[in-house]
């Protein structure tokens, strides 16, 4: 009986892990579409209020793949 509930359990978990990594890979799938696309902002109009958008997602993007990678103020 201990393995049937602990596979239960596991399911829920791994169920609740692919649905996170479907949310993931669908924001992934989407920024990336954005930068092919220059984020929808085309070169002679680029403006400082682009660049400090840009840098604000870069940022972010930064801190994420820190924490993933350990690297930055995650490093071990």
């Amino acid at each position: 009986m201990t393995t049937r509930r602990a596979t239960a359990t596991n399911d829920k978990a791994l169920n609740a892990f692919m649905t996170a990594k479907a949310s993931i890979d669908t924001m992934l799938a989407r920024m990336q579409s954005l930068s092919a696309d220059h984020f929808e902002v085309h070169p002679d109009e680029v403006n400082w209020g682009h660049v400090g958008t840009l840098s604000y997602y870069a940022e972010q993007l930064q801190r994420i793949t820190d924490d993933a990678f350990h690297e930055g103020e995650h490093a071990a």
